[in-house]
């Protein structure tokens, strides 16, 4: 049984053209509008203004066409400013950080995703960061996928679950990284009038209660 997996604001270039692309990702190591995906200090998967935590086991699909890169600068806990592009086009350009900037400009990586199952089913979120464990996170989803557009690129659309890892930091204790599990490669089947992605989803999970995500 398959279903339509649209994806907002997106334009599908040749699907060969992302492998060397992609692959440029980890030696550097968002479109605007979606809901904020990340990983809160506990090690839960959160997204939204409500924090609302991600359901166990959902599956959700990473958009190969959405990798960006750039830069990001941050001041008292609010964004100051932020550069970023499409993976396949150079890094942007980037002047003097404004005055307020806590570390200047940071380098951001980024890519976006669609859940596929569960009650979520259908939510469009946005993941970036400017930490070493999410960068590395970002890198290997986009190295796999360059692996895979090379080995067949008929499936293109990796179909992942969130996972988690940590490390023990002498000041801060436990330090939670985020991963992404990939399930299986589906394929892309355009529909330029609506900008689609067709998946072969998974049974879809039965609706339960959440625990409330906590800041």
């Amino acid at each position: 049984m398959s279903e339509l997996v649209a994806f907002k604001n997106v334009n599908l270039p040749s699907v060969a053209s992302l492998a060397t692309a992609l692959r440029a990702i980890k030696q550097e190591s968002g479109a605007g509008g979606s809901v904020i995906l990340k990983m809160d200090k506990t090690g839960h998967w959160v997204f939204g203004a409500d924090q609302t935590e991600v359901e166990n086991d959902s599956l959700w699909a990473i958009n190969p066409f959405s990798f960006v890169h750039g830069y990001i600068c941050w001041g008292d806990g609010e964004v100051l400013g932020e550069k970023m592009a499409p993976i396949t086009d150079p890094l942007p350009e980037i002047g003097e950080a404004p005055s307020a900037a806590k570390r200047g400009w940071e380098k951001q990586v980024g890519l976006s995703l669609k859940c596929v199952t569960g009650e979520d089913k259908g939510i469009e979120v946005r993941f970036s960061s400017t930490s070493v464990g999410g960068k590395r996170a970002v890198q290997e989803a986009a190295t796999a996928l360059a692996e895979q557009v090379e080995k067949d690129e008929s499936k293109p659309v990796p179909v992942i679950a969130f996972g988690k890892s940590h490390y023990s930091h002498k000041a801060y204790g436990k330090i939670y990284t985020p991963e992404f599990i990939i399930k299986k490669w589906v394929s892309l089947d355009s529909e330029p009038e609506q900008n689609t992605l067709a998946l072969e989803a998974e049974p879809e999970a039965p609706a339960r209660r959440r625990r409330a995500a906590t800041a």
